[in-house]
């Protein structure tokens, strides 16, 4: 795609950004988690809706190991990340996103092993790109910018965060700041650091009652949801789902600007799955079968008893969904493993659909909504309240957990084997 169709396109929906709506950004680059906007949307046209190991795969290269990081796409290149010798070696490799060839590679050493999930192998985070720049976040190996000819331009260690699941959020970036859920354990914390410089611009800990795992009545606790952001009423907030809470920031200064407490479940205190958000909706959902609740945003202060409506128990969200219209889609790892859509100002699930299990997001693209399951099997289809419309059931036969990058008419796809780039 030229620069001048790539201009022309982020003139035309600078609109429906500065409005409050769905952020769709320029067709091209798929720089971050779940797309340009974190929401999963996409205004890609093109998009294939059926392939095999054997049809419609443009290239494929093989990875050393696996991760449940998702692949990006910036400035004709990709990123993905994986972890060898028991999260010791935690590694970003970029790609020519033309043909799958490596243009560098580069591996962060970390001391020991920490603990993880055996679903979750040490590379839990998403990188994120802004054409000049890309940023990973290893966790307790540190948060790391290079450039895009794999020079460091430099690193920040912010700790050691341990969590029996392991890691899983992604940085976001916005206008010169890479914004950072710290994620699960003891201290954790949303940051504004300089993307120029890595110096931290703001900081805002959340407060923690149990010992990062393990809540006060020895239930389960911590977050892995990415931040999101939103801009509510001509300002930009980042927001975020953490254990027992979601919370509004203030991007500039960090201030809380709002709280709605609710992620407390039955299980535990736990969030996987990023919030949604259209229009002035929020809609949240919380992990291992906990609550799920909607509320409006532009409120100030405590708007815990301003729900729309309230869930519990809900299905195991891990995965994130999209918001579409006035409609909730989104995948259920159990409990039980299903599609479902529903309708966002009432909560009510107007129709679920039997699948498979899903750690991936779902993600929309040229009228398509595409979720991959952790047989490696991607289901196309419709984006409609009326029932499950299913276009087509896509088997690559290798596991992961890793959510679709739709980019300049292809999708990219990570697996524990290999990275694939379908057309």
């Amino acid at each position: 795609m030229s620069q001048r169709m790539s201009a022309t396109l982020q003139m035309l929906l600078l609109g429906l950004i500065l409005s409050g709506g769905p952020r769709l950004l320029n067709a091209g680059d798929w720089p971050a988690f779940r797309g340009p906007a974190g929401n999963g949307l996409s205004d890609e046209s093109g998009l294939p809706a059926k392939w095999s190991p054997s049809e419609n795969v443009k290239w494929k290269v093989a990875l050393p190991a696996g991760g449940n990081g998702s692949p990006i796409v910036s400035g004709g290149r990709g990123f993905t990340t994986y972890a060898e010798d028991k999260g010791r070696e935690r590694s970003l490799v970029c790609y020519d996103r033309r043909d799958g060839r490596e243009l560098w590679g580069r591996t962060v050493k970390v001391d020991r092993a920490y603990p993880t999930h055996n679903t979750n192998p040490y590379a839990g985070s998403t990188p994120v790109a802004d054409g000049k720049h890309v940023v990973v976040w290893h966790s307790s190996g540190g948060l790391y910018c290079y450039d895009f000819a794999g020079r460091e331009v430099w690193k920040r260690d912010l700790g050691e965060f341990i969590h029996m699941w392991g890691y899983g959020t992604s940085p976001v970036l916005h206008e010169g700041r890479v914004l950072l859920h710290s994620g699960p354990g003891r201290r954790v914390f949303m940051a504004a650091l300089s993307l120029e410089t890595g110096k931290t611009v703001w900081e805002q800990v959340e407060p923690q009652e149990g010992n990062g795992e393990r809540n006060p009545d020895n239930k389960y606790m911590g977050s892995w949801s990415a931040p999101l952001l939103a801009n509510v009423a001509g300002k930009w907030q980042v927001i975020v789902g953490w254990n027992t809470r979601v919370v509004g920031y203030d991007v500039n200064t960090g201030a809380i600007l709002w709280t709605c407490d609710g992620l407390r479940g039955r299980k535990g205190d736990l969030c996987y799955s990023t919030p949604l958000v259209a229009d002035d909706t929020c809609v949240v959902f919380g992990g291992f079968n906990g609550p799920a609740f909607a509320f409006k945003l532009g409120g100030t202060g405590d708007v815990s008893d301003t729900k729309l409506w309230a869930t519990e128990p809900s299905p195991q969200s891990i995965g994130s969904g999209v918001f579409l219209g006035k409609h909730i889609y989104r995948p259920n790892a159990g409990g039980p493993t299903t599609i479902e859509c529903l309708e966002a100002e009432t909560g009510k699930v107007l129709w679920s659909q039997k699948a498979g299990t899903y750690w991936s997001s779902i993600v929309s693209g040229d009228g398509h909504l595409y979720v991959t399951s952790q047989s490696g099997t991607t289901t196309v289809f419709e984006p409609s309240p009326d029932g499950f419309k299913k276009i087509a059931v896509n088997a690559l036969g290798e596991r992961t957990n890793s959510t679709p990058a739709l980019s300049d008419g292809n999708i990219f796809l990570q697996t524990y084997e290999h990275l694939y780039c379908i057309e």
